[in-house]
């Protein structure tokens, strides 16, 4: 059965497009969207990030990191994978962070985050007799409108 699909941006409530946000390290952006998450109840699932990410995530205190590659995912050249919060980082195009949370009727809300400005998130609503690989099929391809949102603009 095909679904409708809840798409929606955020934007700073000032229309700030980040010329300021460049200087902030992409740790302190995935601190400061998982806290905002938090706060309204959602739970960090998943993480993606671009390799310069991963190279600061293991760079920095606090932020584990453990030899191998978690379910067999993405890997890292170096053969750490990188966690954040206690979720495994796979690497990505982008850099994105996937919430959860229980939703009305029983069923589960999911929304993918970018983690850059201008503020971007990809909503789903599954429902509770869905199978876990339909839900991943569609997770997928959220993932890639938001790596598609997130390209830099082709030339001409």
């Amino acid at each position: 059965m095909k679904r409708g699909r809840k798409n929606y941006k955020h934007f700073a409530p000032n229309g700030a497009t980040g010329d300021g946000a460049r200087t902030m390290s992409q740790l302190k952006k995935f601190q400061d969207v998982l806290a905002m998450y938090r706060k309204h109840g959602w739970r960090l699932a998943r993480v993606l990030a671009r390799a310069e990410t991963l190279e600061e995530l293991r760079g920095s205190a606090g932020v584990g990191v453990s030899r191998g590659r978690p379910g067999g995912g993405a890997g890292v050249e170096s053969g750490a994978a990188a966690t954040f919060e206690g979720v495994a980082v796979v690497e990505s195009e982008t850099d994105a962070m996937w919430f959860a949370r229980p939703a009305q009727g029983g069923r589960e809300a999911w929304e993918l985050r970018l983690v850059g400005e201008p503020p971007y998130a990809l909503f789903e609503l599954f429902e509770p007799d869905e199978a876990e690989e339909d839900r991943e099929d569609v997770r997928r391809e959220i993932e890639a409108r938001l790596r598609e949102y997130a390209a830099p603009p082709k030339p001409g």
